[in-house]
């Protein structure tokens, strides 16, 4: 990534690392966000486990819902009762999410978090979550460089967005 050209870091309308923390916000978002991937869907679970203010969390679940990472629903047996649920885009958080638990346990804590996340089929630790290279290689920021699309040998590429 040391090449000469770079990101033009001025243009935030065109670069999708702001636009996702947008769509994100801040730390309780990211909170709501672990719950849910832990199963919890109510209004009152998520306040009750997360220990978080019902205005703060009734924002955060609606920019989670204005930007489909999280659907809203009332559930057909009692209309009163709403229920959060993951969409495919918040689904497709899980690597994100997965790696700032890693980075966070490796460089803030110190510690490995409890309870450790484990491979269903035989209960080993996941590995890192790594960046990769389209053949499957491990890059290091080393290895990275920025191109022009013109440039980009797209001949095994993987498509971005499904």
């Amino acid at each position: 990534m040391d090449g000469k050209l770079r990101e033009p870091l001025r243009d935030l309308a065109e670069c999708s690392l702001p636009a996702a923390l947008e769509a994100m916000g801040e730390r309780w978002s990211f909170l709501i966000l672990r719950a849910a991937f832990n199963g919890l869907y109510h209004f009152e679970e998520f306040q009750s486990e997360l220990g978080i203010a019902r205005n703060i969390l009734a924002n955060r679940l609606a920019r989670l819902v204005e930007h489909g990472i999280l659907k809203r629903d009332a559930l057909p047996e009692d209309r009163r009762k709403i229920e959060y649920r993951l969409t495919d885009k918040g689904m497709a958080l899980l690597p994100t999410m997965i790696a700032l638990r890693q980075w966070g346990e490796r460089w803030e804590t110190g510690v490995v978090a409890t309870p450790v996340l484990v491979d269903a089929r035989d209960m080993r630790p996941i590995a890192p979550i790594d960046v990769r290279a389209w053949d499957g290689r491990v890059l290091t920021k080393h290895d990275l460089l920025w191109a022009l699309p013109e440039n980009v040998n797209r001949e095994h590429e993987i498509r971005a967005a499904e």
